[in-house]
């Protein structure tokens, strides 16, 4: 049976316990504060009231949640290592915290039959608060050619861009008041020239340098190992995680490609 005691901060207060000791970030929303910014077809189909939680990993992640889950379960399937942990990791918080409540979980890789994401990671980041999701439309004066598209990239007022936007979960039978303010962003590239850089670090050199994740001073940055985990291609990470005596050696289960996807979500 659901628990009728629910409310937004109890719910978040639960899910923080659990998963801020293994590197990740949670955050409530309103679905209305979410719907209001998006058009009808990439809106979630839940009441404008209806509680949802955003999750975001942070830098301390990988070594408190991926080493130890691929040491203790490996690597199943087909699909991103990461991708598993972080849905082991949510999944079963979930179940822990909240029994017979009725949780739609969404995962930034997570695909509808249209093709369409599940949930758009950075609008949710930046509705919730959590980071200022900076795009071409937030730069006065553009400097670039009226037809050259500018992807929009999140940053974090305390991580720049080293953190990654992972998960949605809406909590159905759970509602917000309308005492509720929604918060807002830090905006912590608060200049013209400012996104300008960032954004044209995003869209121009994100494969070849890292610089955009550091427009922002961040306190904490990814680890050498993870670094070097996220400059290998997809194909070859499982061989590294293999030479790290992460994964036996015998496993030769291949990893999906989902780099692309990953960088446009700050994934990784």
């Amino acid at each position: 049976m659901a628990d009728t005691t629910l409310n937004g901060e109890r719910v978040t207060g639960l899910l923080k316990d659990r998963l801020s000791k293994l590197g990740f970030e949670v955050y409530p929303l309103k679905v209305g504060w979410y719907n209001s910014v998006l058009p009808p077809s990439l809106r979630l189909a839940y009441p404008d009231d209806s509680l949802a939680v955003v999750v975001l990993s942070t830098p301390t992640m990988f070594e408190q949640a991926l080493m130890p889950f691929l040491e203790e379960r490996g690597c199943q399937g087909l699909s991103d290592p990461i991708d598993q942990c972080v849905k082991h990791c949510v999944t079963s918080s979930v179940l822990q915290c909240f029994p017979g409540q009725s949780v739609d979980v969404r995962y930034d890789y997570e695909l509808l039959p249209s093709r369409k994401p599940k949930f758009l990671a950075q609008t949710a980041a930046h509705v919730s608060g959590a980071a200022f999701y900076y795009q071409q439309s937030d730069v006065t004066d553009q400097p670039w050619a009226e037809k050259v598209k500018m992807f929009g990239v999140c940053m974090h007022p305390r991580f720049g861009g080293w953190f990654a936007i992972r998960a949605l979960l809406v909590f159905r039978d759970v509602t917000v008041g309308f005492e509720v303010v929604q918060p807002v962003p830090p905006d912590c590239v608060p200049t013209r020239e400012g996104r300008i850089q960032l954004l044209e670090a995003f869209n121009f050199h994100w494969q070849q340098d890292w610089s955009y994740r550091n427009i922002v001073c961040p306190v904490q940055t990814y680890s050498q190992k993870q670094r070097d985990y996220f400059s290998t291609p997809p194909a070859q990470r499982l061989a590294l995680l293999k030479s790290w005596g992460i994964l036996p050696i015998d496993d030769h289960q291949p990893e999906s490609d989902s780099n692309a996807r990953s960088q446009i979500n700050g994934h990784g």
